[in-house]
């Protein structure tokens, strides 16, 4: 399941079909409508098109009143049977319509673009990103999840299926931004600077190129199976909740009344040690200890932060637990010019600050503020839980609380510290170690909240998590005097490249659940400089979803041949589990083994851890 090679990919093409398509397309056809009116065939009218030429042939559509909801002749396929050996794809409507249909003017609609396919019609479903629509032109053919199911749309003609992917793709940006899909629309969308975003198929990919360029390049090599090595149980009973791993000997499963230490080996987490039982409140005070969605490891891996939302996801403070002796040593609270304030999130002040043995800051977001805090205590010395019945202040030591709109929702940190920042608009922001007030750079929006977001060590690379996505950035562009830098130390300027989606296929994104969500993409782990990430994974229902990073930088991967739009990487692996999988990671670099090009993937549910490595098959 998952993968370039997929059921899903059988070719549906039959001599009989293509017979029957014949008989009665140019009577059904808009495209042929208007094509003969000018005295022209439509296939020949669309092949040789240019967008902005696209453009003009669909204001000449719009000028006959055809727009998008002229029915077209078209066949409609069903896939059955699942994941199982038996599953097949079966025809269900041979002569089916399809229209892209405007319901604007609903009353129950918030909606403006649907695509219908019709006798019915049979399928109506809204043109977004949960389509998780995949094109296969040499069968003109179109895969999509809709109403729980799997279709395939089956164009008549070369020109037809060219002038389906142009339509979808002018409803997808309609539907996505609320404006007309123009020069002026783009340009209002996306900026001057982000034309490679607006339209990717003019889009250059020497950006793309150089970066594999730069890279040793990969010996050839078998292709690799996912073996598991170890499983490891719950212990207490108690459902693991979060995954903080460590780069020395020990990693940590936190959960609802404790954190249990695993060991770290060669081929993943594997033997039970002590257990940190938490409970009640700080020095007798009786407030409450709530299952913690954050631990963050700090001073070489002996001290964690555990973060326990309160009200929507924020926090007014952190747990400081002394992994040592087992204890918690102090509750923190977050506070600025002598007023309380709340975080949604913490992380490290740099992709390797865990391993420092003095590391006394870290990094903290709220919708609106993006800020370094101290646990040095500006008066001296630190309260303990034990000796008072007020807690120690965090010192905010950097940092800049914006008036309003950023909408801050994640982040995340590269080897030098430089900071990256997703947004609930769809924004990736990037700062830089210095300064925390104005971005160096904004990446536009696709329309959905990135959700979570990594960074490689050398900040070359940002990997964006969406529901239905996720969305691979290359930060690297030249200065005018020809010098590589990144997002995060210059302005990028126009010379920015469009970026690329990692998507499942519409039949796993079916198989994953409908209401299950990507979460928690991350690249694999290295803390050091020279270190290259091989792997993307994520995580969503039971699923966890493993790309090999070479390949979705590969320009010429099969997957982008004859795309339209942004690229899109449909070639991975796939870990199943039997219940909702908790978050998958990958273990620090140091942990691959001669036998392996990558430390082993640790994916964790919540009564069970199990460690996966990567191997030359057997």
């Amino acid at each position: 399941m998952g993968g370039s090679h997929s059921r899903e990919d059988i070719d549906l093409t039959s001599s009989d079909e293509e017979e029957e398509y014949e008989d009665d397309y140019d009577a059904r056809s808009p495209i042929a409508e208007a094509a003969a009116s000018a005295g022209q065939r439509d296939d020949d009218l669309l092949r040789t098109a240019t967008p902005s030429s696209l453009e003009a042939i669909d204001a000449k559509l719009r000028s006959l009143d055809l727009k998008y909801q002229r029915p077209t002749s078209a066949k409609l396929y069903l896939h059955i049977g699942g994941a199982s050996p038996s599953a097949h794809w079966v025809p269900a409507e041979r002569r089916a319509t399809y229209a892209f249909v405007d319901k604007s003017s609903d009353d129950d609609s918030s909606t403006r673009w649907f695509l219908e396919v019709g006798p019915g019609p049979r399928v109506s479903a809204p043109v977004d990103s949960a389509l998780q629509l995949k094109t296969i032109p040499a069968q003109r053919r179109a895969d999509f999840a809709a109403s729980g199911s799997v279709w395939a749309l089956r164009l008549p003609t070369d020109a037809e299926f060219r002038r389906f992917r142009v339509d979808y793709e002018r409803c997808l940006f309609e539907n996505t931004y609320g404006v007309e899909a123009t020069d002026e629309g783009r340009k209002e969308v996306f900026g001057a600077d982000f034309a490679a975003w607006a339209r990717p198929a003019e889009a250059d990919d020497a950006v793309w190129a150089d970066a594999e360029e730069s890279l040793t390049p990969p010996a050839a090599a078998p292709a690799k199976d996912l073996l598991e090595e170890f499983e490891e149980e719950a212990g207490d009973g108690d459902s693991i909740q979060s995954l903080a791993l460590g780069a020395l000997d020990n990693s940590f499963l936190v959960g609802g009344a404790g954190i249990q230490v695993v060991k770290n080996f060669r081929h993943g987490l594997h033997g039970k040690g002590a257990s940190v039982r938490i409970s009640g409140g700080r020095g007798g005070s009786g407030s409450a200890y709530s299952t913690p969605k954050k631990a963050l490891l700090m001073r070489g891996e002996t001290n964690m932060l555990l973060m326990s939302p309160g009200e929507a996801l924020h926090s007014s403070g952190v747990h400081h637990l002394d992994i040592e002796t087992g204890k918690v040593v102090a509750e923190w609270r977050f506070e600025k010019d002598g007023v309380d304030i709340t975080m949604r999130d913490i992380a490290n002040d740099s992709k390797g600050a865990q391993l420092e043995p003095s590391g006394s800051t870290f990094l903290g977001l709220d919708d609106n503020r993006l800020c370094r805090w101290d646990m040095r205590d500006a008066r001296g010395r630190v309260q303990t839980i034990g000796s008072s019945s007020e807690s120690p202040v965090l010192n905010w030591s950097q940092g800049h609380q914006f008036s309003r709109g950023t909408n801050f929702n994640c982040f995340a940190s590269t080897g030098d510290g430089s900071i990256v920042v997703g947004s609930v608009d769809g924004k990736i922001r990037l700062y830089s170690k210095s300064s925390m007030r104005m971005a160096k750079t904004a990446f536009p929006g696709l329309g959905s909240p990135i959700t979570h977001v990594d960074v490689t060590y050398d900040g070359k690379w940002i990997l964006g998590t969406t529901d239905t996505y996720l969305i691979l950035i290359c930060t690297i562009f030249k200065d005018k005097d020809g010098k590589e830098k990144t997002g995060f130390s210059g302005r990028m300027g126009n010379r920015i490249a469009a970026p690329r989606l990692l998507k499942l296929t519409p039949l796993d994104s079916i198989l994953a659940g409908t209401r299950n969500k990507f979460h928690g993409g991350q690249f694999s782990w290295v803390t050091e400089n020279g270190k290259q990430e091989k792997h993307l994974v994520a995580t969503v229902g039971k699923f966890s979803v493993i790309w090999n990073f070479q390949r979705v930088k590969d320009s010429n991967h099969e997957c982008y041949r004859d795309q339209q739009g942004l690229k899109s990487c449909y070639c991975y692996k796939v870990v199943l589990k039997d219940e909702s999988i908790v978050d998958s990671r990958f273990m620090h670099e140091k942990f691959a083994s001669s036998d392996s090009p990558e430390a082993p993937l640790v994916v964790a549910t919540p009564m069970k851890v199990s460690s996966f490595s990567i191997a030359n098959r057997r």
